[in-house]
């Protein structure tokens, strides 16, 4: 398991604010809701560098032991060698939702 990275949750707007620490650098995101979500395979989330920027999408999972949701993110940009898959998720005793890199399976 590997965090890399920390996002506050804002109920009322419901966006999640944070950053993504990796190689190439630190930098910011905000993962807002996809309004122009039509379909159920949409993302329900943009994410979002502080510039602006696309950086990728987020989607809502269930987890199979309890049915707890969390958040699947496809993240990439130019500057990456290959996307990003994380899970953001909380973690018991941290205060934000945390960030978690894997690596995808190539069987």
């Amino acid at each position: 398991m590997s965090v890399i990275g920390s996002f506050s949750y804002d109920k009322p707007s419901d966006t999640f604010t944070g950053r993504v620490t990796i190689l190439k650098g630190i930098f910011q995101a905000k993962l807002v809701p996809n309004v122009k979500r039509t379909t159920g395979e949409a993302p329900f989330y943009r994410v979002k560098a502080r510039n602006g920027a696309d950086l990728g999408a987020a989607w809502v999972k269930f987890r199979q032991d309890d049915k707890e949701p969390y958040l699947s993110l496809k993240l990439d940009d130019p500057s990456f060698p290959a996307p990003i898959f994380a899970n953001l998720v909380e973690i018991e005793g941290e205060p934000d939702f945390q960030l978690i890199w894997s690596r995808p399976s190539t069987n």
